[in-house]
Parts: structure tokens; sequence; C-alpha cells
């Protein structure tokens, strides 16, 4: 969805509207019947983040994690996010990655799930998703720029397989969640498991926690951990948009 530090990292510096400009530039090609959307390069808005969970600095060449759907309430119909693993973003100007978005854009949540080759635009499978579902996902980079994603709702039995390609630097691994539109729908707890990066642990690269949304994440133990509001990182105010702003008809992660 968006990518995290870096060049792609913004600083308190860098204002909403420069935010909302940039989102609004984005171009998204859908697949199936899925709302617009994109996930993309890390943003830092003042102290808080657009990405929140933990973020892993190196050279990476594969990720995975799982986590569970959580019950959301739609409090706006901008409330738009998706948790995710991926490659990337932290450092360099692209992200590959993969996970499950919910739209409160109709008044209700609507999951669907995606992939990534940022800064394409995300593509959706047409699979069913539902609030409680177990979700696994995997990104792999192979040799000559070559990625395959896997997806996975082990609730409902399906998975999703892709290859695509780019030119990227695997420079960091991440599982985050993140909403483009800066307006996360309400939740009490995301539970995220079995995160590894080449093979091992997360926590064994000392990774970044980060807040986004007011959602903070608990301790990081055997790549598990939890995203709740407020929580163990250091937690910055939303920033707040400004009055009069309305949901872009295309946004990007």
């Amino acid at each position: 969805m968006g990518t995290h530090s870096g060049t792609r990292r913004n600083t308190a510096a860098i204002t909403r509207a420069t935010a909302a400009a940039a989102l609004l530039a984005a171009a998204l090609v859908p697949a199936g019947t899925a709302p617009a959307a994109g996930f993309g390069p890390h943003a830092q808005r003042y102290q808080d983040s657009n990405w929140g969970g933990y973020v892993a600095h190196g050279t990476f060449r594969s990720v995975s994690g799982s986590w569970t759907e959580p019950h959301v309430t739609c409090q706006t119909a901008d409330d738009l996010f998706a948790p995710w693993v991926g490659i990337d973003g932290d450092g360099s100007q692209t992200v590959e990655q993969t996970g499950v978005q919910t739209d409160c854009s109709s008044g209700s949540p609507q999951l669907s799930a995606w992939y990534e080759m940022y800064p394409a635009a995300p593509v959706y499978w047409n699979d069913p998703v539902d609030e409680g579902d177990h979700i696994t996902a995997s990104v792999t980079a192979g040799s000559g720029g070559r990625y395959t994603i896997t997806l996975s709702d082990t609730t409902k039995g399906w998975t999703e397989h892709t290859t695509q390609y780019l030119s990227a630097g695997n420079a960091s691994a991440e599982a985050v969640i993140e909403s483009p539109t800066q307006s996360y729908p309400a939740f009490d707890q995301l539970d995220f498991s079995g995160v590894t990066a080449d093979g091992q642990p997360l926590d064994a690269y000392s990774p970044e926690a980060l807040t986004s949304g007011g959602y903070s994440p608990g301790p990081l133990n055997n790549g598990s951990f939890s995203m709740t509001p407020g929580g163990y990182a250091n937690r910055a105010p939303h920033a707040v948009r400004p009055h009069g702003h309305h949901r872009p008809a295309t946004i990007h992660y």
C-alpha cells in the first residue's frame, strides 16, 4: 500500500494537503467488483504513521504471516483499512504486498482480498472473505525480479497465487495495517501471528514498532503481536483531516 520510510517516508514538514494530493494523483486498476484502493510506501505524518505494526530494515527475500480479520464498526464512509505483509516500502520506492481490505464506503464493512506491486495499482481477487476469517500471506523474491505472492483464507478454504515481476530493492519486511484515507473503522483488536522474514521470526531483526491512526502494536513475541487502540508503541494523536475533506474517487495506499 504505501511505502514507509527513507525516500518515501514523509516527515512532519509534509502537510495534510500534500498527503491528500498524493492520494488524488494515484491510479487504480481494480479487478472484479471490489472498490478502488491502493496500498503503497510508508509515510510518517507528524509522529503518526500510515503504517501500524512492525517493519524490519535490511535486505530480505521473503516475508510471511497470518492474522484474523477483526469485527469492525464503520464510523464514516471514509473508513478504509487493510492488514497486510510485504517486502520493501521502507527506504525504497516499491512495495510487493498482499492482504485483505475492509471498505466502509457502502455503510457496512466490505472485505476484499488483494495484492499489489506498488507503484502499480492493487489487483483484487473475487474470493469471499468475512470478519473472523483466518488469513495467511507470503511474498517471496526470486531471481530476475520475480515475486511469488500467496494469500489464503484458511477459514473459507481458498488460496490464491500469483507471480509478478518488478525491479525492486527488497529493503524492508513488514506486517502492518494501513488506511489510505487516514480513517480507520473501529475495532478492538487485530492479531498477527507467525510473522517471519527469511524464515526467521520478525523479532530477530529488531523491527521498528509503528502506530497508525491511534492503533499501536503490542509486544512482538516469536512473530506474534496484536494491534489495539493505544498499545505498546509510542503513540501520537492521529492527524485530523481538514473540514470539507472528502474521500477521493480513487486512492492509493
